[in-house]
């Protein structure tokens, strides 16, 4: 049985029941799971209920914990992991802030091990732009945010703001804490985001890229260890944490930061949609629809990718995406061909509910010696990390 220590934090919300069964999950798991309350949280469901279904003492105050005055410290400290269940609008408030008045927000501002929450809330609440900024604040410091789910909400109402069932917390945690430091030292160079490519003073060509695919790259690469680059076009996404971010518009400008930073690479992961057309001439000012017509002189724009394999140095890995609309294996396995790839990750973006500015994604892994594998639907995240498992084992047989 595992001894790896996952602090839970119960905070003040009417899915503190669903908290006890997420307990019990855990510690079956074979994790040791010492669980903080609020004091609002014991008004819902007692400590004790906590302790019978862990093991291990559970702990509310900063003041009644005799011999422990240091208690949030020994707490954040021990923790492997922190995840917050139920996350109230009022604590996701606290962490935002960094108000630590309670044992449960003065652990969270001590933790420096990975932390996760799972908000609950009344979808009104949740819809709030404090809320939403708030949960965005603490993305950008790492916090993993899990949920909500849309569904009944105590209220009696229905909407976003139920937190997610004890299984799908369960397998976030494991999922978690299966992540390894095993890009440590490694450099990767991920592109992602589509290009614009300027038609005047208003109006550019581009793609229905949202850039989701390359952020969960890079974060998925940050969270192993590496020292990631990420190389983006225009997108609304935050840059994960930890990351360098360099953002561009245009291939060619794409082309030069890509260029500039690949030989310093071992692993370069091309998930940008960069336009393969600009226009020949950029109009001065804006181009007026009275004019009876328009005709568009088109020329390529750089091949990256190409540029990338051809430059390719022994042991460095190169992975490209093929999104195709038709005969994907067919053309994927032409591409790797051609741009002297290691992987290519294809998918086909015709495909309902997956592809450009979805958050799911069904992809075939294709490799140079003729394997295939072909994975189910999944959330872009997940395939992140599975792409990253192939290029770690494809880095560690060229060591």
């Amino acid at each position: 049985m595992s001894e790896r220590c996952i602090v839970l934090g119960v905070s003040g919300g009417i899915a503190a029941y669903k908290a006890v069964e997420l307990a019990r999950r855990l510690t079956r798991e074979g994790y040791r799971v010492k669980t903080v309350m609020t004091e609002h949280a014991t008004r819902l469901v007692a400590p004790l209920t906590f302790e019978s279904v862990t093991g291990q003492e559970v702990s509310v105050s900063l003041w009644k914990e005799p011999g422990k005055p240091m208690h949030h410290i020994s707490l954040a400290r021990e923790a492997e992991l922190i995840l917050v269940a139920p996350a109230t609008a009022n604590l996701i408030a606290k962490m935002a802030s960094g108000i630590a008045d309670d044992l449960l927000s003065t652990t969270l501002l001590a933790a420096e091990c990975p932390v996760m929450v799972a908000p609950a809330m009344n979808a009104a609440m949740f819809r709030h732009p404090a809320t939403r900024h708030n949960l965005e604040v603490l993305k950008k410091r790492g916090v993993e945010v899990l949920g909500p789910a849309s569904g009944p909400l105590a209220c009696g109402e229905e909407g976003e703001g139920r937190m997610l069932e004890a299984e799908e917390l369960l397998e976030a945690v494991k999922r978690r804490l299966a992540i390894r430091m095993d890009m440590a030292g490694v450099r990767v160079l991920v592109t992602a985001g589509g290009t614009r490519e300027p038609l005047d003073a208003v109006r550019f060509l581009g793609n229905r890229s949202t850039g989701k695919m390359g952020f969960a790259l890079a974060e998925a690469a940050s969270r192993r260890g590496a020292e990631v680059v990420l190389v983006s076009g225009p997108t609304w996404l935050d840059p994960p944490p930890g990351v360098t971010f360099i953002p561009v518009e245009t291939a060619r400008e794409m082309m030069e930061a890509v260029l500039s930073e690949a030989d310093k690479a071992e692993a370069v992961i091309k998930a940008a949609a960069v336009a393969d057309f600009a226009p020949v001439r950029v109009r001065e000012g804006k181009i007026k629809k009275e004019r009876a017509e328009l005709l568009l002189e088109l020329e390529r724009t750089p091949d990256i990718l190409a540029e990338l394999g051809g430059r390719k140095r022994p042991g460095q890995v190169l992975v490209g995406f093929a999104a195709e609309t038709e005969e994907l294996l067919e053309n994927a396995r032409e591409k790797m061909r051609r741009k002297n790839l290691d992987m290519v990750v294809a998918n086909d973006v015709s495909a309902e509910g997956c592809g450009f500015a979805s958050d799911d994604n069904r992809a075939t892994l294709l490799f140079p010696d003729g394997t295939c594998e072909e994975l189910p639907r999944m959330s872009k995240k997940r395939l992140a990390e599975e792409i990253m498992d192939r290029v770690v084992g494809m880095l560690g047989r060229r060591e």
